[in-house]
């Protein structure tokens, strides 16, 4: 009785262990290795990056008005000056030998006007004689007391008369003329006498000296530009000026934030806005026109002035194009592209999945060829995984943060897509089997 059931426990064992081993042995998953990620809601940031320079939003060149040897340089460059203060001044003795001139040409103008007018009333004093005299000869004509002859040459030398105090006045206006010509003269020589003497035009630093005491400055014409003696900038305000590529700069708008890091000043990073987005490109010139890409000059206003901050100091800047506040967030490298077969609905046509344990079917010619209404098409997607197997789901993907795309459709939170590793992800395809190790800690279990 005892063997009789020491045999009946063994056989209990033996089949308990046996249903315990196929359990084990079927429950096994097979297919490819894949890392996978549980989508969540994330907070993300579109974001531009483009390096440039920084430099003030107000900058003045001082050039030469006049030419002319410096005879008094008053600062250097560093130097801190206000609106209005002596920078320098060129040479005015020329200038002023040229005003000295010019007044004397004004004092004889108008001494010869006074000698005009002398003219004019010495005419009007002989046509009113000849105007008595005229009468006269009037009256004794019609009593007939005098010749037709002797009338006739007083009305003649009466005209004559006034013909000159005509000429007299013109010739007074004429004068009249030439001495405002000469004083605008004057006035012009004058002005340019003040043009030696060059002050600040506004508050500032001065970042540029081109010149030394004692050099000839030179002023510009149409074809040549003038000396730039000096440069003055205004550095309480300043921007970053960066080159922004033709891909990003539609995405680039007046208003949006940037961070500005600075090299000259490691380990800070400084706020500003976009104040301007250059329509046209910047144009290259010599060999690099050919082979430079097309970038954009976009300007960032810094929200502080920096002290230490000098001009051309090499910057860049990161601008923030979009914000979305919890979106529904896919791994970059989770997205990947491939040819699926759609119906004339747009929808994935799928073979059925394998059973477990199961290699994939190859497909057949016949399998290959598209049934009416069906068409192949490259599609943006990611692989989701759903009971340990691969489906690709096709997405639409919004701003494109750091290491995540926004996804506007296709994903929901909690979906658990394949992000690697590249080989495994490259060859996958629609409806293999995988085995995952989740890589975020956010997902809850890891799938066997």
């Amino acid at each position: 009785m005892n063997r009789k059931k020491v045999l009946i426990g063994l056989v209990v064992v033996l089949v308990l262990a046996g249903i315990a081993y196929a359990s084990l042995h079927y429950k096994k998953t097979t297919g490819v290795d894949v890392n996978v990620e549980k989508i969540q809601l994330r907070d993300l940031e579109a974001k531009v990056s483009a390096s440039g320079t920084i430099e003030p939003k107000t900058s003045v060149d001082i050039s030469a008005d006049t030419m002319g040897k410096v005879v008094n340089l008053a600062v250097n460059e560093g130097d801190i000056v206000k609106k209005g203060q002596f920078l320098l001044q060129i040479d005015p003795r020329d200038l002023e030998e040229a005003v000295h001139n010019q007044d004397a040409s004004l004092a004889a103008v108008k001494s010869s006007l006074e000698e005009m007018r002398h003219s004019v009333e010495t005419a009007e004093f002989a046509l009113a004689q000849s105007k008595a005299n005229l009468a006269r000869e009037e009256d004794l004509f019609k009593r007939q007391l005098e010749t037709r002859q002797n009338y006739e040459n007083a009305q003649t030398d009466t005209q004559t008369k006034q013909a000159m105090v005509n000429q007299a006045k013109q010739s007074l206006k004429t004068q009249d003329l030439r001495i405002q010509q000469q004083q605008a003269i004057l006035d012009s020589a004058k002005y340019d006498l003040t043009k030696v003497r060059i002050v600040a035009p506004l508050d500032g630093i001065i970042t540029r000296r081109n010149i030394l005491e004692g050099e000839v400055v030179v002023m510009g014409t149409m074809n040549n530009a003038g000396t730039v003696l000096l440069t003055v900038a205004d550095m309480s305000v300043i921007q970053a000026e960066v080159q922004v590529d033709e891909t990003d700069i539609p995405n680039v708008k007046i208003g949006q934030p940037a961070k500005i890091t600075i090299d000259a000043l490691p380990d800070q990073t400084f706020t500003g806005k976009v104040t301007e987005v250059g329509n046209s490109p910047i144009q290259a010139t010599g060999a690099a026109s050919t082979t430079r890409a097309t970038d954009f000059l976009v300007k960032v206003m810094l929200d502080s002035a920096i002290p230490s901050v000098r001009p051309g100091f090499s910057c860049t800047a990161i601008i923030t194009t979009a914000t979305r506040q919890q979106s529904i967030a896919v791994p970059i490298q989770a997205t990947t592209v491939r040819e699926m077969t759609i119906d004339g609905s747009g929808n994935i046509v799928r073979e059925p999945a394998p059973a477990r344990g199961q290699a994939p079917k190859r497909p057949t010619p016949a399998d290959q060829e598209l049934k009416p209404g069906q068409s192949r098409k490259e599609i943006e997607g990611v692989f989701v995984v759903k009971d340990n197997h691969a489906w690709f789901t096709p997405i639409k993907t919004g701003i494109a943060g750091d290491k995540y795309f926004e996804t506007l459709n296709g994903l929901a939170s909690g979906d658990l897509v394949i992000t690697g590793p590249f080989n495994s992800v490259r060859t996958l395809k629609d409806g293999d089997e995988v085995k995952t190790t989740v890589t975020n800690s956010a997902a809850a279990t890891v799938v066997k």
